[in-house]
């Protein structure tokens, strides 16, 4: 309750008028019996037709308030509960976006996704249910046992031994309703992993025609699914027919004794209807409350879920300070930097890592799959933290930049070319926000795409679906560059960026690269030899160490694996050169 009443103090003006409709509304149902009962036993019974008009008109305006509040309890209801979910997924998902790449794995996207959206959606649903029953209901079952004692204390004795009944029945259904709403909440997760992976995996799994396995796995998790809600949602049935249930017997026998103390003359009539209306509301509104709190549990499933994913405080941390000032911009140091990935009980990924390079170079780094190529470059913008050792940019250790400051230095264009939706410009102003279209020209020329783009139909206004699937690998990877590019930044990480390129457009995109990367240090992960062999430096990984650096002709000539690299991809004639 407590992310909830947080969350719904924001707004406290929208409280307190919920809180004058409410009392507003109580009065009015309990006000309107009371104005019955005069009306049977001073109107109707002495045939007072003047009287029973005149209290006629007073119950239809007291009604007609009653319909007015009650819109209004509705309205400030929604306001609450709306403004209380968005500020609730506005600052989860700002959360979110400072977690490091240990907590998304430690949470898991798929159940990340299901707390900004399903278990926000749960406490705004039992919160409507709070404002609108939980409010209301209490204080109306306390007004209606007083007046059902007032009125006829003998009577009110039937109510009050009721009341037992129903607390067993409340608390027996809301404990067993917890953990089957946790099963339910975690099946929930499992439906959207499942759903992510087959909806961006799709085309492997059609090109394995499997897609009979998936359409069955879906349908393993979904039954668990189904299975859970459909055992909470018959607790839930069983609820109302045993409240009604009760209730009728209360009814009952309230009426059997009410008709005998109206014959023996110790009750009127129109004080016997308005005892029934009073036990209408004490009863009604146990049972409503109830209700609520039976959806107490599932509500507290995921508000625990979600101040789980507030509580979780990343790995990486950002300095809270200005960015440290220095003599130099783009130079990037690695001493005696070792890796592994948090948690890993294996041997470290990189090894006492050591190199340095500067502004106007291009230092590349190649070696056998999982030998750290892209481990080794994540520690740049600190998308992991170093486990010994240290990475410094211009002297400065990237542990002592703002987050945001380091990352601005850095142009990174990963392995896997990712687009958003929306148009090309969109993508490219991602790079830089203010970039004019000039400037947007201009990187799609050095990143060769300015040919392909200006081919479309709407050149840059081109729309781009999610996740690129619109374009190809290589055109997907241009973009991607021409992004990193157009963000003029002092270093460029390119982790096997090229992969998806043809020789002939890899060997231009380069060529263009450097004639705009004299002042700008330039890092690139590759696999094909080709791409790096004119590189200022070549480091050469090998089971998470340096084994090799130096030139392209250089190692051939001093470093072996480096060699059997290169044979593998070259012919004769061009180890020769």
């Amino acid at each position: 309750m407590k992310l909830m009443w947080e969350y719904s103090l924001r707004n406290k003006k929208l409280l307190i008028l919920n809180f004058i409709c409410v009392f507003g509304f109580i009065g009015i149902e309990l006000g309107l019996p009371t104005l019955l009962a005069k009306m049977i036993n001073n109107g109707i019974v002495k045939k007072d037709i003047s009287y029973i008009q005149s209290m006629g008109i007073l119950m239809l305006g007291v009604v007609l308030f009653g319909i007015i509040l009650n819109i209004m309890l509705g309205y400030f209801t929604s306001r609450i509960t709306t403004n209380m979910i968005a500020d609730i997924r506005d600052d989860l998902f700002e959360k979110i976006q400072g977690y490091s790449h240990q907590e998304y794995e430690e949470i898991g996207v798929s159940s990340l996704i299901t707390r900004v959206t399903n278990d926000a959606y749960q406490i705004m649903l039992f919160m409507q249910n709070i404002l609108r029953i939980g409010f209301t209901a209490p204080m109306m079952f306390v007004a209606s046992i007083y007046l059902v004692v007032r009125t006829s204390p003998s009577l009110g004795w039937y109510v009050l031994g009721s009341l037992p009944f129903l607390l067993v029945g409340v608390v027996t259904i809301a404990l067993l309703s917890e953990p089957i709403s946790k099963k339910q909440q975690k099946n929930l997760d499992k439906i959207n992993s499942i759903l992510r992976e087959n909806l961006s995996g799709i085309r492997v799994i059609r090109a394995f025609v499997n897609e009979k396995f998936e359409e069955e796995r879906f349908a393993t998790v979904n039954k668990d699914y189904t299975d859970s809600s459909k055992r909470l949602f018959r607790l839930m049935a069983v609820a109302q027919p045993a409240f009604f249930f009760l209730f009728n017997i209360v009814m009952v026998l309230i009426i059997w004794s009410g008709s005998i103390q109206i014959e023996a003359g110790s009750l009127q009539v129109g004080n016997l209807i308005a005892f029934i209306e009073y036990i209408f509301h004490a009863l009604f509104s146990f049972m409503l409350f109830a209700t609520v709190f039976m959806m107490y549990p599932r509500a507290a499933v995921s508000a625990n879920r979600i101040m789980e994913a507030f509580a979780m405080e990343p790995l990486i941390e950002s300095k809270e300070k200005t960015a440290p000032k220095t003599k130099t911009k783009g130079i990037v140091e690695f001493k005696n930097v070792t890796f592994a990935y948090p948690g890993a009980t294996e041997t470290p990924i990189l090894r006492s890592i050591n190199f340095t390079a500067r502004p106007g170079e291009t230092v590349a780094f190649i070696g056998s799959t999982g030998s750290g190529k892209s481990s080794l470059i994540q520690l740049i913008p600190r998308f992991y933290e170093v486990s010994e050792g240290e990475v410094l940019i211009d002297g400065v250790n990237v542990k002592d930049y703002p987050l945001e400051f380091l990352r601005k230095k850095i142009g990174y264009i990963p392995q896997k070319a990712l687009l958003f939706s929306g148009t090309i410009a969109d993508n490219l102003r991602y790079g830089k926000e203010d970039a004019t279209t000039e400037e947007m020209l201009q990187a799609l020329e050095i990143a060769q795409a300015k040919d392909f783009v200006s081919r479309l139909e709407k050149g840059l206004e081109t729309q781009v679906s999610e996740g690129g699937t619109n374009f190809s690998g290589g055109q997907k990877q241009r973009l991607a560059i021409a992004r990193a590019i157009i963000r003029q930044p002092e270093i460029f990480i390119f982790d096997d960026s090229f992969s998806a390129l043809d020789y002939a457009t890899d060997a231009k995109l380069r060529a263009c690269l450097k004639k705009v990367t004299t002042q700008t240090t330039t890092l690139i992960v590759a696999q094909r030899v080709g791409t790096i062999m004119h590189a200022d430096k070549i480091i050469v990984l090998n089971e998470g160490e340096i084994v090799g650096t130096g030139t392209h002709d250089e190692l051939l000539a001093n470093c072996s694996i480096y060699y059997d690299i290169a044979a593998s991809q070259l012919s004769e004639e061009e180890l020769k050169k």
